[in-house]
């Protein structure tokens, strides 16, 4: 039996092209009917490590980050509509939207692949966000998401307050950090070669068809 492709996304919830990204990655592997060959682990990066747990008023936020017009925001947003439409992935993006801290998403991140529910509880959180208005740094929507993946709420709750939790979060960050990812999505492949950024679905194909015929 030839052995998994691993994969590690190095991504954060609030971050629009990692949805893509992921969505595409996804349907590569779908269309190359290699779903049981590949093993995907999401690893955490905060694109707002001082993000204050209010938030902040994303048009605000996008202004002072990129210094961008309020006319580019609006066409790059409707740029990652377009592009989430394609994959099935709704961004309804609206006036008073804030951006989040991520920091205990990603603590419970860690807690769900232990249950082999990771990318359920990544999608599910990135759907509350970006289609459903939720503030995912509110921990009764961080409830919710646990429970509408079928995980045990009130023991992953507990890792939020539980200081070894928070530190392997902390760890993870700065080692992906250490070997120079600085954006993402941050895809690497079997720890050797890595893609940056939403790339076309054929590109992952391409990829994942030259490891199988490595491995």
């Amino acid at each position: 039996m030839a052995e998994k492709i691993k994969i590690d996304i190095v991504s954060d919830v609030v971050c629009p092209w990692c949805t893509i990204g992921y969505k595409r990655l996804e349907k590569a592997i779908s269309e190359l009917g290699i779903q049981d060959q590949v093993e995907i682990e999401w690893q955490p990066f905060e694109l707002n490590p001082n993000m204050p747990t209010e938030g902040q008023n994303l048009r605000e936020h996008i202004t002072e980050k990129y210094s961008s017009t309020l006319e580019q925001q609006k066409a790059s947003q409707q740029h990652m509509t377009d592009a989430g439409e394609e994959v099935g992935f709704t961004f309804d993006y609206f006036d008073e939207m804030r951006m989040a801290n991520t920091f205990e998403a990603h603590v419970l991140l860690e807690y769900a692949h232990a249950f082999g529910k990771q990318t359920e509880l990544k999608m599910r959180l990135m759907t509350a966000f970006f289609s459903e208005r939720k503030d995912v740094s509110q921990r009764s929507v961080l409830k919710q998401a646990l429970l509408d993946v079928g995980l045990n709420a009130e023991e992953a709750l507990s890792k939020l307050d539980d200081e070894t939790a928070r530190k392997e979060v902390k760890t993870k960050e700065a080692y992906w950090q250490s070997l120079g990812i600085s954006s993402v999505p941050t895809i690497v492949f079997n720890r050797k070669s890595a893609v940056t950024g939403a790339q076309p679905t054929d590109v992952f194909k391409d990829v994942l068809t030259q490891l199988m015929t490595e491995s």
